[in-house]
């Protein structure tokens, strides 16, 4: 039972990784940087909640940041990238450097470390519950990466079209 909910818990927090790599598979990213990119958010999965849970939830009351505002800050720049990329006749290829993969994956783990604040109340073994979180998350980004690019070869103009709903859902929901 212990391990349905971890894996359930790393499953919530796998999907915003999974549709912005699923946005960012139907844009176009480089396929050395697919496996790279998962891994490191996978990296991200694990150390986010073990931090979050040693640093505790007096931090986040010392700081008064809310992550949505990052998420939508990010999603807004994606989805006038997308937008401006319609007009090309051929999917732009991007080149995601290192800076933009640890940003990436900072800004879609952040909530597993407000999980890992809670962490110690759901299982005695923070760790455990990191590497199942950091396995989910690996897979989902590799997933949604992996979805976006078949669906920008099949569906070919229509996909950049699909990336814009699906950012825009996005948007919606953590506007909201």
């Amino acid at each position: 039972m212990e391990i349905l909910t971890l894996f359930l818990i790393g499953l919530s927090l796998s999907i915003d990784a999974f549709t912005m790599s699923l946005a960012y598979g139907i844009i176009g990213i480089q396929k050395n940087k697919i496996i790279l990119s998962s891994f490191i958010v996978g990296l991200f999965h694990f150390f986010m909640p073990l931090l979050g849970s040693l640093i505790g939830y007096k931090l986040l009351n010392s700081f008064k940041i809310n992550p949505k505002y990052l998420i939508i800050i990010i999603i807004l720049v994606l989805l006038i990238e997308m937008i401006k990329s319609i007009k090309d006749e051929e999917i732009k290829i991007i080149n995601m450097n290192i800076f933009g993969m640890l940003g990436f994956a900072f800004l879609v783990s952040l909530d597993s470390f407000t999980v890992g604040m809670g962490i110690n109340y759901i299982i005695n073994k923070p760790i455990y519950a990191s590497i199942v979180f950091s396995i989910v998350s690996f897979c989902f980004t590799l997933l949604g990466y992996i979805l976006g690019k078949y669906a920008s070869k099949k569906l070919e103009k229509t996909s950049k079209y699909i990336g814009i709903i699906i950012l825009l859902i996005l948007l919606i929901y953590f506007i909201f």
